[in-house]
Order: C-alpha cells, then structure tokens, then sequence
C-alpha cells in the first residue's frame, strides 16, 4: 500500500493544473461541545483543511467537472452535518450546473462524536446522487483506502463507473468494530480492492497515479454528443450468397471465429471495460463497456465466446449483469449495443437455484420497453433463450453465418428424432440463418463473410464496425422506438 494521498495531493496530481476552483464555506459549528470543538480545531490544524471533504470545480484534459474529494487527516473522513451540508451542496450544484461529478471519498464512515443525526445524512447524499444520475449526468467514483462504514454504504457506491485503489480496506463493517463485537477478526482478504474486483462489485484497480486517463476516456463516451451527430455514409448490403444452414452452424463454432474482444479491437475508436453486476455477481461469458464506433457512444454488452465453456456456461448472473448495462443506457441516454454468441445459457441445477428463466424474462421485458436507441448484433451463435434474452432492439444486423434457434440443432434433433443424427436436416428446417432471419424482418441487415470470418477476421471486424457506426449515428438521430414497434418485427 503506498502512502495515503490528501486530498490536495490527490487535486494536484489529477486535475489540471491551476484548475481547482472551490466550492466550499467556512463550515457551521452551532451547538458543538467544548470538548469536540477542540478536536475539530486540531484536526483542522492537522489536516490544514477545515472538513473532511472538499468541494469545488476544476477541469480534467480540459473538461469542466465537479469534484468531490475526501480527506483522511480530519477526523479520519468521517462524516458529520457539516461536512454531508457540503456533500449535498456541492452534488446539487454540479447538477444544477449540468456538470459530470468525480468523487475520491476516503474515510472510516460515519462521525461517532455526533452521532444518529450525522448517520441520518446517508438518505440525503444518496438522495443527492440519485437526483444527478437522473439528470442523466455522469458519476464516477475512486475508491481510496480506507473507504468504509457509512460512506460506502452510500455516496461510494453509486457511481456509474467506479475504481478503487490497489490494496485498500473497501466494505462496509470496519474491521475493528467486528473484532471488537464477536471478538476475533475479520477473515482476511475480504474488504479489498482486489476482492471487490473479483466479485463483480467495482469495475478497476487502479494506483493514483493512472485513474486520470480512465476517468477521462469514461467521460469522453458519457459526456458524447447524442444530438447533431454528423450521419455515417451506409457501407452498403452486398449481396449474401445462399449458404447451407448447417454450413453456417459449423462455420460459427470455429474456435478462431472473432467474437467480441476482436471486434472492439478492431472496430472500436475507444473501449472502457466495466465489470460485473456492481452488486456481487460477474460472468466471464459477458462482456460490458462503455465504447465508441467512430464519434457514436454506446454501452456495449457482448457474449463472450472466450469467457464461455463447456465447465462454465453463460449463467443468470450474466443476464444480470447485462440489465446492469441496460439501466446505464437508460440513465445516460445512450445507445445500447446487445452481441449474442452463444453456445447457450447454463443448464444446471446452480442455474436453476439461480433463476435463469427469470433473468431471461426481464431482460427480454426490459430490452423491448428500454427508453434508449437499441442496436442488436447476432455474430455466432445463437443457442436458446440465453441468445433471444439479448435480441429485441431497434435494429438487428447479423453476421452472415450467425444464426438463431431454440436449442442447438443437436437438441432439436434429440427431441424430434430422438437421436443426434438429424442435426442438420433441423437447422434447415427451423430457419435458424441469418438470411431466413433477414427474409421474414428480423434481421435488418446482414455483413458478408468473405469466405468466413475466421479466414479474415480483422478485415471482418472492421466491416462490422462500419455498419454499427452507420447504425449507431442512425439511432442518435432517430432516438428510440416504441415497445410497439419492437415486438411488431416478430409477428
């Protein structure tokens, strides 16, 4: 752990230089005992800042933002009236102002020396930042270390986007007040950045040092333009050679078929990857991100081929973590992006106990009723209702051999014939091809394999791009359809 930054420090070393404006008076102390005054008086003297928290404006790669910003060496950052007064003074003004918030809190929760009325002001900070997000209005949160107790429980967890830095106490109970009511301690490895990381809570770890350059790409694609975005010339729908259904199954199970970390490699102008359901759930079969194709901005959730295997199919907590994707969309009014590449959902017990069908119903609810543009990519492929749950948008566009069906081939064979060896007489009888997708209007447009993508993978990529560009500036101009209008295309 290196050593604690305060939190002029952590001003210096982020914003822009001479940026920092403050937003901040002299705190009140009406009513305050002789004895707290004067450890408010030496932690002012200490810290050489007058609250806990500091507030105020300052520009980041020359981006205007407001800032919140925690300070340790009071009163270890804790938070009383004064100092939550100055939290919601500073929030409201940053939406008031139409200003993206960055907030570093650091802090051990709540100050005990008041009490129950400064525990309370939990409900107005929250209330504060819910306000700004629905504003549609970024937050994003860097988590310092110790980030505890009441502070956590609020302010520091609602960010839009949130990192934390490597090796910090990060929870709820501080460690110390558990030893102390159960009388051993608390298991090690749990309150941490890396552990948080790995259970899908925050997004990042990330040193001081680095979080500039995250904070300002996240802000590039959140703060985009959604109107007057110059339209995007149509690359244009060759033509789609008639290719055999069960061809196109084969072809897209090659395992060097590009999925989607090659094509936001490839055809993404920029990528901030985020991580998890924010709520203790991550599935590597899911990819989420804020991106860019070409100047259109976008949440982005993919189905990752790499990220799903036989020992770890896609599970609910994937489709939990997409709805995570969708609310983004919905609060920043951008664009969402769906990729279905599948193999399948999870069939399981764990699955079951964890409620897939359930997960597949909402998602399919909120997909349709989403109030953001919605742009769906079918690449690979498409088994069953972990593929379908990510399938209602505005604007379906398919790679040439992607296809759609209820189980695999396989399957249907199973059920029907009672044996595998039907698989591809089932593929062509169910109309599972893109081109059978396109014929009945599902699918609104279809990028050709030249022959396949596995054998031009980059070149593939960035034809995809291009069409999602076009679609994308399409989808700014136009805004979202009606639930109406996305269920009509399946009649």
């Amino acid at each position: 752990m290196s050593e604690r930054l305060s939190a002029r420090d952590l001003i210096d070393l982020v914003l822009d230089e001479g940026s920092w404006s403050s937003w901040d008076t002299a705190p009140t102390r009406d009513g305050v005992g002789e004895a707290y005054a004067a450890e408010l008086a030496a932690a002012a003297e200490k810290s050489g800042v007058d609250e806990s928290v500091l507030t105020g404006e300052a520009r980041m790669h020359g981006r205007r933002i407001a800032v919140l910003v925690g300070e340790f060496g009071f009163l270890a950052g804790s938070i009383g009236r004064a100092a939550a007064d100055r939290i919601v003074t500073g929030i409201e003004r940053a939406t008031r102002e139409g200003l993206p918030l960055v907030a570093a809190p650091v802090s051990g929760g709540t100050r005990m020396h008041e009490g129950t009325p400064a525990f309370v002001q939990m409900v107005r900070i929250s209330a504060a930042v819910a306000a700004h997000r629905t504003a549609g209005l970024p937050y994003l949160v860097y988590l310092r270390h110790p980030t505890t107790g009441g502070v956590m429980a609020s302010w520091g967890s609602l960010g839009h986007v949130t990192v934390a830095e490597p090796g910090a106490l990060v929870g709820f109970l501080g460690p110390r007040v558990y030893e102390a009511l159960y009388d051993r301690p608390f298991p090690e490895g749990v309150q941490t950045s890396e552990n948080l990381y790995a259970r899908g809570i925050i997004d990042a770890v990330l040193p001081p040092e680095e979080i500039k350059e995250i904070l300002d790409r996240a802000l590039s694609i959140l703060m985009a333009a959604r109107e007057g975005v110059a339209p995007v010339a149509d690359p244009g729908q060759e033509d789609v050679p008639d290719v055999d259904a069960w061809d196109c199954v084969t072809r897209s199970r090659r395992p060097d078929r590009p999925g989607v970390r090659r094509l936001l490699r490839y055809a993404a102008s920029d990528v901030v990857p985020l991580n998890g359901t924010g709520q203790g759930e991550r599935d590597a079969g899911l990819l989420i991100a804020l991106a860019r194709f070409g100047e259109a901005p976008c949440v982005f959730l993919g189905q990752d081929r790499r990220g799903q295997t036989t020992d770890h199919p896609m599970g609910p907590e994937a489709l939990r973590e997409a709805r995570r994707g969708m609310r983004l969309a919905s609060e920043l009014g951008l664009p969402l992006v769906t990729v279905i590449d599948t193999q399948g959902a999870a069939l399981s017990a764990d699955a079951e106990n964890g409620g897939l069908a359930g997960e597949i119903a909402r998602s399919l609810a909120d997909l349709v009723t989403l109030d953001a543009p919605t742009l769906c990519l079918m690449l690979g492929e498409g088994n069953g209702g972990g593929a379908l749950a990510l399938l209602p948008a505005d604007r379906v566009v398919a790679a040439q051999h992607a296809w759609l069906s209820p189980l695999p081939p396989e399957g249907a064979s199973a059920i029907v014939h009672r044996d595998l060896d039907h698989a591809a007489e089932m593929a062509r009888a169910q109309q599972v091809r893109a081109i059978d997708l396109h014929r009945r209007g599902v699918v609104d447009r279809i990028v050709t394999e030249k022959p396949d993508a596995a054998d031009e993978p980059e070149e593939f990529c960035r034809r995809v791009g291009a069409v999602l560009e076009h679609e994308l500036s399409a989808l700014l101009a136009s805004g979202p359809g009606s639930a109406d209008e996305r269920a009509r295309r399946y009649v």
